[in-house]
């Protein structure tokens, strides 16, 4: 799968590294900024798991 996309990339060996690590990290930032604040809304994920006194 990703031999196929890298395949269909524009341009040279460099620019097709680049524009994969470009895509790389526009991902990132989106599951960052958006995708991952949204599910722990549902999770537990910020539960405290031992109680302080």
């Amino acid at each position: 799968m990703y031999a196929w996309f890298f395949h269909f990339l524009p341009g040279p060996t460099w620019l097709r590294w680049l524009l994969v690590l470009a895509l790389v990290a526009g991902v990132v930032v989106v599951l960052m900024e958006f995708v991952y604040p949204w599910i722990a809304e549902f999770g537990f994920f910020s539960d405290a798991t031992l109680d302080v006194e």
